[in-house]
């Protein structure tokens, strides 16, 4: 079975087991529920909530009015109660990664024997994709074998568990992971203080959704206790600004109307089936890169400075640039601890093409448990294994370069095209199921017009138009803080007029689950 985000159906078979998730709290972690029967899941954590504002509230100036000494313990209980507020159980997993990386790292670092060394990092690979693996594939594995049982006559459902997939597992489980595996590899020390470690592992900010942070990057920040400085304020309120308005103004009101027709699409015609892509498109973009915004600009309010996940993806102009701008944390990990230890580009030319393959196929898995994924990663892997045929001994080029004209045309096409390969993409990731993947590309590929579609062209050219717009800014500019270069009173115009919508639309409508934490 496989979870879609904010909902989830209950099998008939759990109904009888209602008295047993009444005696029982941790029947609960194991059964899936719909929206709203585990309290807070997800609508509690979201950065676009009142909530979050509140919380933000009380931790930001008790962290500030704090000697130094006590502040990463605040920021660390605050983490904790962030995570809790979902669903208090999981924290013990997330105590768990964090225990056993810290205790295998620091023996791994005095172990000076070779076959012991490895022995600890097994420990540590073992534990941490064992509980992810639990958690996030034992139905989808379930489901595959039950299929191909039930050729031979078999039927596994008591093997089903129905398992509650954790907020953010994938992220900070990929993130304690490279933690060990640097220390193994001699390119880290480990951390001496076991309550930096913890809040390396769950900082707030980037807790459920990213980005990925590294331990050479983020743990001797959170060691030095930095002193935010006035230029990290305003480019942390300016990275909260944009990104809200990311996520609410473009995110949101793109995915209302790609929800509601990927729901049913039967009921909607060619443009609308098309217009839904589009806006899914936009919609997926402006979710996960204003909430690296969002925890890029509230980690600068304490002074700590993330890495930065988006670099205007789709003002690529080949996919492997994309794949370099596009949810950067990720593609580096794989590039890092996948890719390279497979064996990169350095044994041959056909060897390349299967590890780039091999290395999408999984980013795909870990995306979610379900097929579709693993055909979009699969998709990606054919694009970026045939473009580095193409290329050969060639590196991809980055950004627009030349100021001819036949340059800019050149730079153009290359994006119109990689957009497209991109968008057909969404769809295998979106789609509920094959038959809705189908229903889509017949219909869209068989195109019929239908009243209305003037209307939902203007729809889609208008998002377009805006988020072209902010990723030109950030393009042309350098930087995501782009609106710091603005005189004063034009910046807090625009930031108080970005927060004025912001607030009405959350006050007005209800608030949507960032995609990525049902990864």
């Amino acid at each position: 079975m496989r979870m879609r985000p904010g909902f989830a159906p209950v099998p008939a078979c759990c109904a009888t087991r209602a008295c047993c998730a009444k005696r029982c709290p941790w029947f609960r972690m194991i059964a899936v529920v719909r929206q709203g029967s585990v309290p807070g899941y997800p609508n509690n954590v979201l950065f676009n909530s009142y909530v979050f504002l509140l919380f933000m509230a009380v931790v930001l100036p008790a962290w500030h009015v704090l000697p130094r000494r006590y502040r990463n313990g605040l920021l660390l209980a605050a983490s904790y109660v962030f995570y809790a507020y979902w669903d208090w159980r999981f924290v013990f997993l997330l105590l768990a990664s964090t225990l056993i990386d810290y205790h295998v790292a620091g023996a791994m670092h005095r172990q000076p024997v070779s076959s012991r060394r490895k022995l600890l990092l097994l420990i540590s690979l073992v534990a941490n994709l064992g509980i992810l693996g639990f958690f996030k594939y034992f139905n989808f594995f379930v489901d595959s074998f039950a299929r191909i049982g039930e050729v031979f006559g078999a039927r596994p459902d008591a093997l089903h568990l129905h398992v509650i997939l954790p907020v953010g597992i994938s992220f900070y489980t990929f993130q304690t992971l490279s933690y060990t595996i640097d220390v193994y590899r001699g390119r880290l020390e480990p951390s001496r203080s076991l309550r930096d470690f913890a809040l390396y592992v769950a900082f707030f900010p980037q807790l459920v959704a990213g980005p990925i942070e590294r331990a050479v990057n983020l743990l001797p920040q959170i060691s030095r206790t930095p002193e935010p400085s006035r230029e990290d304020v305003r480019a942390g309120l300016v990275l909260i600004t944009t990104g809200m308005f990311k996520k609410v103004l473009v995110g949101d009101t793109c995915g209302r109307f790609a929800d509601q027709v990927f729901a049913q699409p039967h009921v909607y015609s060619s443009p609308f089936l098309l217009a839904a892509l589009f806006l899914f498109s936009i919609q997926i973009y402006a979710d996960f890169s204003g909430y690296s915004s969002i925890a890029r600009g509230t980690a600068r309010l304490f002074g700590i400075h993330l890495m930065v996940n988006f670099e205007q993806p789709y003002l690529s102009a080949n996919i492997t640039e994309f794949w370099r701008r596009w949810h950067i944390s990720l593609s580096s990990w794989l590039r890092d601890y996948l890719y390279i230890p497979l064996g990169g580009n350095r044994k041959g030319s056909r060897r390349t093409l299967i590890n780039l393959f091999a290395t999408m196929l999984l980013g795909g898995l870990w995306h979610g448990a379900g097929w579709n994924f693993v055909f979009w990663g699969g998709l990606h892997g054919t694009y970026l294994a045939a473009h580095k045929k193409r290329l050969g001994s060639r590196k991809a080029p980055y950004g627009f370069r030349g100021g001819t004209l036949a340059d800019v045309l050149k730079f153009i096409a290359g994006v119109v095209a990689t957009n497209i390969l991109v968008l057909m993409s969404w769809l295998f990731f979106r789609a509920h199921d094959v038959q809705t993947t189908r229903y889509f590309i017949t219909h869209i590929v068989s195109w019929r017009s239908a009243p209305f579609a003037g209307r939902v062209l203007e729809m889609c050219i208008g998002y377009g138009v805006t988020v072209l717009v902010l990723d030109l800014l950030e393009y042309c500019t350098g930087t995501h803080e782009y609106l710091l270069r603005l005189a004063r009173p034009a910046r807090i115009g625009f930031v108080a007029a970005a927060w004025t919508g912001v607030l009405l639309y959350m006050f007005s409508s209800r608030s949507m689950p960032f995609i990525y934490f049902q990864f």
